[in-house]
């Protein structure tokens, strides 16, 4: 009996310009996948109808492309998803456009979409025209606050090979003054818990003190809420994994996003770990707290 070739991954990376969709790329080669950007989607076919693909596949599409159009994207991801040996994943990166505006003014560069015109007027046209494949994705990561080196890391932890699992687990925490983060599959409030702002020895620190954690633990719905949570997600998590979901992305609200979800973030994030689960975690409002505006400016013209 003949082996079967494995099932190899082929990951669609697109999103506006300037969101870091060639960070994405060069970091998945660097990675191990074969790396191809810019291919026009009419040579696709051909490039899968050949010999079996010996890699992973990190494709890079963007407006600049030949013949790139909404519809033929998302004919090709249908396609890709009745191909037998094929996983295929769409990565949107997604980035604010006023960030945009500001990437496009510091490195002084033309919107494609815009070259004789002023890049704000390329980056509306853009998002509008990207909607219908930003609800395709699946998988979405905002690098509006991120640094090249942020991105780098988060795409890593997503896409590293392991020897376990292969389902990235990402545990963030976040304030509700700040909306919800984009990309969660389950979010959770945890503002009924006591607050520790309220104790001035404990409204400096955030959930990952221990004091902290101890606090917010010893609240009395603090116990069942837990491991309710902790069922759930260990019912899910394998549920999702035979499906062939490649990220599964879970948010903690409170309301200033460092005490309450942090804790259980970190609580969370522990317990699914020492299951053998692949495992990032993320704060987004400590994150915003220890970059500094300057820095994250400079460091971002390079996305």
């Amino acid at each position: 009996m003949s082996q079967q070739p494995p099932r190899r991954r082929i990951v669609l990376v697109t999103g506006p310009s300037g969101a870091g969709r060639t960070t994405a790329i060069r970091t998945l080669e660097d990675l191990g996948y074969e790396a191809i950007d810019n291919l026009p989607l009419s040579l696709l076919p051909r490039l899968l109808d050949g010999p079996p693909l010996s890699r992973d596949l990190v494709l890079g599409l963007d407006v600049r492309n030949r013949d790139f159009s909404v519809n033929a994207l998302i004919e090709t991801l249908d396609r890709l998803q009745g191909m037998p040996g094929i996983v295929p994943d769409l990565l949107y990166l997604d980035c604010r456009r006023d960030v945009l505006l500001r990437r496009f003014s510091e490195t002084r560069r033309r919107h494609p979409l815009a070259p004789a015109e002023d890049p704000e007027q390329g980056i509306r046209r853009e998002c509008d025209l990207l909607v219908p494949i930003l609800a395709r994705a699946d998988m979405l990561i905002d690098s509006s606050d991120l640094t090249p080196h942020e991105l780098r890391a988060e795409l890593q932890r997503l896409f590293a090979s392991e020897t376990g699992p292969r389902l990235a687990v990402s545990v963030n925490s976040f304030s509700y003054k700040r909306g919800l983060p984009r990309g969660m599959d389950m979010v959770l409030d945890c503002r009924f818990l006591r607050n520790p702002y309220w104790e001035p020895a404990l409204r400096g620190m955030d959930g990952r003190a221990g004091k902290v954690a101890t606090y917010v633990a010893e609240d009395a719905r603090f116990a069942a809420f837990f491991d309710k949570v902790l069922d759930l997600t260990q019912m899910l998590l394998p549920a999702y994994l035979e499906e062939g979901k490649a990220h599964f992305a879970i948010g903690f609200g409170c309301t200033g996003g460092q005490h309450r979800s942090v804790a259980i973030t970190e609580k969370l994030s522990q317990a699914l770990a020492e299951d053998g689960w692949q495992v990032s975690t993320r704060h987004r409002e400590l994150e915003r707290k220890q970059s500094s505006a300057p820095a994250v400016i400079a460091a971002n013209s390079d996305l």
